[in-house]
């Protein structure tokens, strides 16, 4: 019975080729792109030194947030959600692989990552990964960011 109303909301066997939309009401659009991050999305934070001849000691740290799936329809959809619904904009690109499907990533990058991710995880209490919630507190801390579980 679980397994039939999933497919009713969209999710499919083999999901990762043939996911598309999800029919999710908007109270639970944050909770679903914390799982979709979870399983198939990162937390990327970078350290840059882009003069080292000249200025040795900058250094400065991107922050991105991606969702990857081999789905383009399930990434457009989740993109025009975010987009709907907070205004994020993202960007999309395609990763071409010789002889396997290509994939589709969406990157958010600093200012959208920063609205997102006080958004997945707002809720201290709610189920995610712990490694990937833990980039953004450490991210959070390093630059006096509030946040929840964390930060300033």
């Amino acid at each position: 019975m679980f397994y039939d109303w999933l497919l009713a909301r969209g999710l499919t066997p083999r999901k990762s080729l043939t996911l598309g939309a999800i029919d999710v009401p908007n109270d639970y659009l944050i909770p679903l792109a914390r799982g979709l991050l979870d399983g198939d999305g990162s937390v990327g934070v970078f350290r840059g030194r882009p003069t080292r001849g000249k200025y040795p000691d900058y250094e400065y740290e991107r922050l991105w947030v991606f969702f990857l799936s081999a789905s383009q329809a399930h990434i457009d959809w989740l993109r025009g959600r975010l987009k709907a619904s907070f205004g994020l904009k993202g960007y999309l690109e395609r990763i071409v692989r010789k002889k396997r499907h290509d994939l589709f990533r969406l990157k958010y990058g600093k200012r959208e990552s920063l609205v997102l991710l006080r958004l997945l995880y707002s809720d201290v209490n709610a189920p995610c990964l712990s490694r990937k919630r833990q980039k953004w507190i450490d991210y959070a801390l390093r630059n006096g960011i509030v946040c929840a579980g964390g930060g300033s």
